[in-house]
């Protein structure tokens, strides 16, 4: 059949105006809309660390009000591992460019085993080692230790030391805090602890100045692995073992659970699951003003699991196990910064990575 000119303008301008409609009946879903973004792994960030410093195991990562990142460098390295280097310090600073500006930490004053950190609102740091009985407040440059709650050594239990049994005492005192949020309004502390088993198992909240005020044990735990404070005054915890988030409020009345299923690739011979560190281990949430999405470690299949806060519904998911750029061994921290990249830092595969939004 012979097609002539005024057929083949016929036929495209049908196709424009079927586009169109589909486009206007059943438009993409875009970020905005209920979506999710889409991430890639950013290969130019960090830039290669000054005198060629080793890193140990990654405890937590998280962002100040510049979008500079702090990184947690537990020094578990192996003495081999020197040969090639030096060992890194504890706290480490990153800016948006990849660079290190700034590197500290007091053997003396910190827990080597560093879990998280938080920024405040006036921008100064806190940090939570497990096990080590305290939660510490520093200056932003980590030149001045601001408060410290508990002491270091001194453990939430029978005998004050960490073989001993778990007392979740009403008092400004640790086991093994895991994470820590400090409120916005009226500068009470939450601490969440119960990083190990065999520990404590409670949120326990203080006053700016580190008096106790109240505690609760969040229900079927066997550890409280992680724990943050939305805009709206809500209380996520990561119930690690369990698979889910459960959420709170301040007064650590419970609202609802955010379930965060996992499964093997790889069938096991008895058919049985085995955990690998749980599928709720660290979160954060999008820098929006609502914070729509809830970004979640899921450690047992090596992923960040991007979560609808308000339906509690698995949007997408990102990451697989590996040592190649974006993939992950054993990631441990989570934290996102004012443009949205998230930062993922691991402890087993002693690295940061950054990953970007490609897609709205």
């Amino acid at each position: 059949m012979k097609i002539t000119t005024r057929t083949t303008s016929m036929l495209i301008r049908t196709c424009v105006i079927f586009a169109v409609v589909t486009a206007i009946l059943f438009p993409p879903l875009s970020h905005a809309q209920g979506g999710a973004p889409k991430y890639e792994v950013d290969l130019s960030w960090p830039k290669p660390m000054p005198d060629r410093w080793v890193l140990g195991g990654l405890g937590g990562v998280c962002v100040d009000r510049q979008d500079h990142v702090f990184i947690l460098n537990r020094q578990d390295v192996l003495d081999v591992d020197l040969n090639a280097g030096h060992m890194a310090p504890f706290i480490i600073e990153i800016d948006p460019a990849g660079n290190v500006v700034k590197s500290w930490g007091d053997p003396k004053l910190l827990e080597t085993r560093l879990h998280s950190c938080h920024f405040d609102k006036d921008n100064n740091i806190w940090i939570a080692s497990a096990p080590s009985g305290m939660v510490q407040k520093y200056s932003h440059d980590g030149s001045k230790l601001l408060l410290q709650i508990g002491k270091k050594g001194v453990f939430d239990s029978s005998d004050g030391t960490v073989k001993g049994k778990p007392l979740n005492s009403s008092a400004a005192q640790f086991f093994m805090p895991s994470s820590i949020f400090v409120d916005r309004q009226n500068g009470d502390v939450y601490v969440s602890d119960g990083e190990g088993t065999g520990g404590n198992r409670r949120i326990a909240v203080t006053d700016r100045d580190g008096k106790f005020l109240r505690q609760w044990q969040p229900e079927g735990m066997e550890t409280v692995h992680c724990m943050t404070v939305a805009n709206d005054g809500l209380v996520y915890v990561c119930n690690r073992q369990q698979s889910r988030i459960q959420v709170y409020d301040k007064m650590g009345n419970f609202k609802k659970n955010i379930e965060v299923p996992w499964k093997p690739y790889t069938t096991p011979p008895d058919g049985k699951r085995t955990e690998t560190g749980g599928s709720a281990v660290a979160l954060d949430f999008s820098p929006d003003s609502n914070q729509r999405l809830i970004y979640v470690i899921n450690q047992n299949n090596s992923q960040i699991e991007i979560i609808d806060r308000q339906s509690g519904k698995i949007l997408s998911s990102f990451g697989r196990a590996g040592h190649f750029p974006g993939e992950f061994d054993q990631p441990h921290g989570i934290a996102v910064d004012s443009k949205g990249n998230i930062y993922v830092a691991e402890n087993r595969g002693k690295k940061i990575q950054k990953f970007k939004i490609v897609d709205q």
